[in-house]
């Protein structure tokens, strides 16, 4: 494990993820988990009482975290194969991730998992999402001609309000990055 990931496995992403509003027993869904590097911090900051379904489409990467799950004998993750659709009751989730992901599908798959997470979450949950690979932040695929502002638009349009757009330092990949997040709340 790289040295950046493993100081943000081990500390700096707890406290990220309760800065940006986890609390302990809270059920959290980690759209587009992938190595889990949000998913285990996120397991950690809410705790055994907790509950966190890292849920991604690659099984590869899946197995691997599944893996590191057992290896680290970690007890409140939940491991999902799923693309958009996300296979958990209305309002059951209390928080969900969505960091560094929405570039990869285009506008009207984007708003499907908007409303898939809307559908999710709870009344007055919290919905992050760390929007990499926008127009002004390394362009890349789907979000290459779109800036922070567009990806408020579409996803209050979807019924969320913004509640706290910030600047901070996380994760990216294997590496640390200044990134934005946008913290909405379902109204």
């Amino acid at each position: 494990m790289k040295e950046d990931v493993k100081e943000w496995i081990e500390l700096d992403g707890v406290k990220f993820l309760q800065e940006i509003g986890l609390k302990k027993g809270q059920v959290v869904l980690d759209f587009g988990s992938g190595k889990g590097h949000y998913t285990i911090p996120a397991s950690k900051a809410v705790g055994r009482d907790g509950k966190v379904y890292a849920l991604d489409n690659d099984r590869g990467v899946l197995d691997k975290l599944k893996r590191l799950i057992q290896q680290e004998k970690i007890k409140n993750i939940e491991v999902i194969s799923e693309s958009s659709k996300v296979p958990l009751d209305d309002e059951s989730v209390d928080v969900v991730l969505c960091y560094d992901v929405i570039h990869y599908g285009n506008r009207k798959e984007r708003k499907a998992v908007y409303s898939e997470v809307y559908r999710a979450l709870k009344r007055e949950g919290l919905f992050s999402v760390y929007p990499k690979h926008y127009k002004k932040d390394h362009p890349l695929m789907e979000l290459a001609n779109i800036d922070l502002d567009r990806i408020i638009e579409e996803v209050e349009e979807t019924g969320f309000i913004l509640q706290h757009k910030f600047s901070k330092r996380l994760l990216h990949d294997e590496y640390y990055n200044e990134g934005h997040i946008l913290n909405f709340r379902k109204c």
